[in-house]
């Protein structure tokens, strides 16, 4: 495994980087390099897009936005494991949360599914990118989650893919060796979906509609109810232990 910097700080931008490349940084970058970070002109960072690697760069400060130069590569681009985690939306500092831990356990796809039980029906898009970007700036992650529009449940499985199992987080599932269930399960597939629901949980007519799709695996949690944030942890942390980046 490569061993990381922590000891630099680390920046998103949304631009091409290669050797030599000068990057203009938004107003509200460089106010938070220069004034709440208080780095230096000539400072040195590491800077990522998504694409291109993880690049060490030397920040200029000017007195309206500031710049860096991209220096030389530090780390190739790698690629999430293809997972895609679709969530009932919460509150806002709870789906923060949420959004975050999802990011740091590498899902590839943050989707926001509206059920009938929901708490929130309209997502700012933008805070759940600037959430997952963050995340990724603090976590030494170089592939960004993509942010998707929230559409319904309904909708999502009336499209489901044949070839992404999706692992369905269910409350009321006979309590048996989830790890166990997802080897079985997962053995055939490259392509997989987590899903949580909502506080209330789902009602049986979308209970009924999810042992239905095909393909799908229903899995327990154990024998405590977990709130939302919680039980997204808890989930994608077995579901890349058996199927994703944890396996070794």
């Amino acid at each position: 495994m490569t061993r990381l910097d922590f000891t630099s700080q680390r920046l998103f931008v949304d631009a091409p980087l290669s050797e030599g490349a000068r990057v203009e940084l938004s107003r509200e970058q460089s106010n938070y390099l220069f004034n709440v970070l208080r780095l230096g002109e000539g400072a040195r960072l590491l800077v990522f897009n998504g694409r291109d690697g993880e690049w060490r760069a030397v920040a200029h400060a000017a007195k309206k936005t500031a710049a860096l130069t991209v220096e030389t590569r530090a780390r190739e681009q790698d690629f999430l494991p293809d997972i895609d985690y679709l969530f009932a939306p919460l509150k806002h500092a709870r789906l923060d949360y949420m959004a975050q831990k999802a990011v740091e356990m590498g899902v590839r796809r943050l989707r926001p599914v509206l059920t009938r039980r929901t708490q929130a029906s309209r997502i700012n898009l933008e805070r759940l990118r600037a959430n997952a970007i963050e995340a990724a700036e603090q976590c030494g992650i170089i592939a960004v989650a993509e942010v998707c529009a929230e559409e319904k449940l309904d909708r999502a499985l009336d499209a489901w893919p044949k070839d992404r199992l999706l692992i369905f987080c269910d409350e009321a599932a006979e309590i048996a060796d989830p790890l166990a269930a997802l080897r079985q399960a997962g053995e055939e597939f490259k392509k997989f979906a987590v899903l949580i629901g909502p506080e209330g949980g789902f009602d049986e007519a979308e209970r009924a509609r999810l042992r239905d799709v095909a393909p799908v695996a229903r899995i327990s949690l154990g024998p405590r109810v977990l709130r939302a944030d919680t039980a997204a942890v808890a989930a994608l942390t077995l579901v890349q232990a058996v199927l994703g980046d944890l396996r070794g």
